[in-house]
């Protein structure tokens, strides 16, 4: 939800994503999502979040 800014990040929805082992699903605004993955003002890491979920389709 857009309301909790502070906690969208692009780190801590890869780390979330990423511990999913067989499904993830994601719940709440799509704008939401496309906050935290357009945030990157967190300690830079090297992923490939922004490839899976271009792979996964549209939101």
């Amino acid at each position: 939800m857009t309301q909790h800014y502070t906690m969208l990040q692009r780190n801590l929805l890869y780390t979330g994503v990423t511990r999913g082992r067989k499904l993830v699903v994601l719940v709440g605004q799509k704008k939401a999502v496309a906050m935290a993955v357009k945030n990157v003002s967190g300690r830079r890491r090297w992923s490939k979040l922004d490839e899976w979920l271009a792979a996964a389709g549209p939101l």
